[in-house]
């Protein structure tokens, strides 16, 4: 078992390539699911490049994880319908920004931020640039499933005092979105699919009771 944490990704790939050479069976874990953010292709094109067999293992990322933690959906029937996964950085370079997308809070998506907690005071200050309000609801799922998680909620407008007080500063996903705190919409979530009166082709309409 060799703890990858501070080997780059030429030193990781030697190890993987060399021991797959001498018959063993290698695996490479990582926390989350290896598509999201789990730098996967540089390796998968390395082992390629080696003739080397290989089999990718979905895993949960956090942003699913989070919401089964929370015991919420991050889509919700009549609101939200996309969902946006996105980070946050202060020295990686990337192609668009958290302002680029972050509008679409405002039009039925909700943002899973990762790799963002340490630049709380940024995401608050981006957000609230494009017009995302300060009473948009926000949770910070810290280590979710693991025995040391902490879930902080709130809003745009108090999330990032929270999260300091908390002390969190890494391994934690940002949920930001009427998804965040479902209960404040109770009045108005209504899945299609689950209504008597809306037919498909598993169940026709059933017309209520009172005939209306």
């Amino acid at each position: 078992m060799i703890n990858t944490a501070d080997l780059t990704l030429e030193e990781i790939v030697d190890v993987m390539i060399k021991r797959a050479r001498e018959g063993k069976l290698v695996a490479r874990l990582k926390s989350g699911d290896p598509s999201i953010y789990g730098a996967l292709i540089e390796e998968v094109w390395a082992v390629e490049d080696a003739g080397i067999e290989y089999e990718i293992v979905p895993g949960i990322t956090a942003a699913v994880a989070a919401a089964a933690v929370l015991g919420i959906e991050l889509t919700l029937p009549k609101l939200v319908q996309t969902v946006i996964i996105t980070r946050e950085s202060a020295r990686v370079p990337m192609e668009g920004s958290l302002k680029d997308f972050a509008p679409f809070v405002m039009r039925g998506a909700v943002l899973a931020i990762y790799t963002a907690v340490h630049l709380i005071d940024k995401v608050v200050k981006e957000l609230r640039e494009v017009g995302v309000p300060d009473d948009m609801p926000v949770v910070v799922v810290y280590k979710a499933t693991w025995p040391e998680q902490k879930v902080v909620r709130g809003t745009l407008g108090d999330i990032a005092d929270k999260v300091k007080r908390e002390r969190i500063v890494k391994d934690s996903v940002i949920i930001i979105g009427k998804s965040a705190n479902p209960t404040l919409f109770k009045n108005i979530i209504r899945s299609s699919v689950y209504d008597p009166t809306h037919s498909h082709s598993y169940r026709p309409r059933k017309v209520p009771a009172d005939g209306a």
